[in-house]
């Protein structure tokens, strides 16, 4: 029986560029920072905020720093009594106070009086100038003798306000929140902060041949164990996102339909692998049509990933998100990184364009395209000179070495410690060590 036969209602999978599905996939999203906010927003304590997306922009009612403070270890002055101070006419000061970090003096700094002070403790006032303590001769704890003076006046003070002034915008909405932003926040006084939900991600493989990872050996001739549900899921948890799994669907079009039809109510999307090319056991895009689900993919012009399955629900404004990847364990995992991952980012309302991660850089080695098809090739990236030469006259750039081993697109072996892909040109059959080319920086 022909395929044509098999499949009466399958449409043409006629391929477009990466540039034009990434496109399409854009149109689709509504970010959870365009829906309703009583939906998409919660508060959570920063403790438990590290990579979560900031929902509401931030600001704070104080001053950074909070007030004139000491960078150094020395002595608070009056730049004008010191301002002339050569080694051959140095300057004699009375120390009147000490000031502690935490501590604060209400005493005004007299001419030719000096504080001793500490880094961090608030300038007493009067002061407008610290003489770090090396530059500093003590005659007794009351006196000092200063021979160099200050390169100008405010050396080594902080001034309040110099870093952030109060009422301004600190951290905007959208950003993906780390440990140095906590850190902000809380020095801001900040114990919780408003984010967005985490994404619900459904996860499934489909095939007769698949076991889970835990299936006991050995393997019955022909089983072949899923992978994909175990390197999505981990890519998912990259991005904050805790996957539903739904596990391993067979070669069945009505328990297809029937897991993806249960499933979409409680989703922002579905990912499934395999089922989405042409074979006679590929049912996916006929079931997602007998679902009323938008195509707005269904092959891009890429190697390794060309069967790339995206659709939308329209279960409200906002339906959930499918993304159908090859079976193939590199040409799941390419496309999650070239496509889905970036989709998944501007769904959760990350403000972060997917050419935030792409670099120009330089090839180690010869690298095949495609006449066809932009092509990805899978290795490490390394910032440096060329490794292959200590007298290299090439400047300093992130320097990319394709993994060893086949290319084949089963071959999940060879992309343990990957870190990039880089793009050869569609329509450009090569290119040479030491060519630039375009790296897509994965993570």
């Amino acid at each position: 029986m022909s395929q044509q036969s098999r499949h009466p209602f399958r449409h043409p999978s006629t391929m477009i560029s990466a540039i034009e599905a990434e496109t399409r996939i854009r149109a689709l999203i509504c970010p959870l920072s365009q829906q309703d906010p009583a939906s998409t927003i919660e508060g959570v304590l920063i403790t438990q905020a590290l990579g979560r997306i900031l929902a509401q922009p931030v600001s704070s009612p104080m001053d950074f720093p909070h007030w004139d403070n000491s960078a150094m270890d020395g002595y608070a002055v009056r730049y004008g009594d010191v301002a002339h101070a050569t080694p051959e006419n140095p300057v004699t000061l009375k120390v009147i106070e000490k000031i502690a970090a935490g501590d604060h003096s209400q005493r005004l700094l007299q001419n030719g009086e000096a504080a001793r002070i500490f880094t961090g403790s608030i300038l007493p006032p009067g002061a407008d100038t610290i003489v770090p303590q090396e530059g500093v001769q003590t005659q007794d704890p009351q006196m000092i003798q200063i021979k160099e003076a200050p390169s100008t006046i405010g050396a080594f003070v902080r001034h309040q306000g110099e870093y952030y002034r109060a009422g301004t915008p600190l951290l905007p909405a959208g950003i993906r929140l780390n440990a140095s932003d906590l850190g902000v926040l809380a020095a801001a006084q900040y114990s919780q902060v408003a984010v967005y939900r985490p994404l619900r991600v459904g996860l499934l493989s489909t095939g007769n041949e698949l076991v889970a990872a835990d299936t006991p050996a050995p393997l019955s001739p022909g089983q072949l164990v899923d992978s994909n549900q175990v390197a999505l899921g981990a890519l998912l948890q990259t991005l904050g996102i805790t996957p539903i799994a739904l596990g391993i669907v067979p070669d069945d079009p009505l328990r297809l339909k029937a897991t993806i039809a249960q499933s979409l109510g409680e989703l922002d999307v579905l990912i499934s692998s395999g089922g989405v090319s042409v074979g006679d056991y590929d049912y996916v895009e006929q079931i997602l049509e007998d679902l009323g689900a938008h195509l707005a993919v269904r092959a891009v012009a890429v190697k390794p990933g060309k069967p790339l399955t995206v659709a939308q629900f329209a279960l409200n404004p906002s339906g959930p998100l499918y993304f159908g990847l090859p079976g193939n364990p590199v040409s799941a995992l390419v496309s999650f990184w070239r496509f889905v991952q970036p989709a998944l980012e501007h769904l959760s309302g990350w403000e972060q364009s997917p050419s935030d991660r792409q670099v120009t850089g330089y090839t180690t080695a010869d690298l095949q395209g495609d006449s066809q098809r932009e092509t990805y090739v899978w290795g490490k990236s390394i910032w440096g000179t060329d490794p292959r030469s200590q007298t290299s006259p090439a400047p300093p750039g992130y320097w990319f070495t394709p993994a060893c081993g086949s290319k084949s697109s089963g071959n999940i072996i060879h992309l343990s410690q990957v870190n990039t892909l880089a793009v050869v040109p569609l329509g450009q059959r090569s290119l040479g060590a030491g060519s630039p080319v375009a790296l897509w920086r994965l993570g």
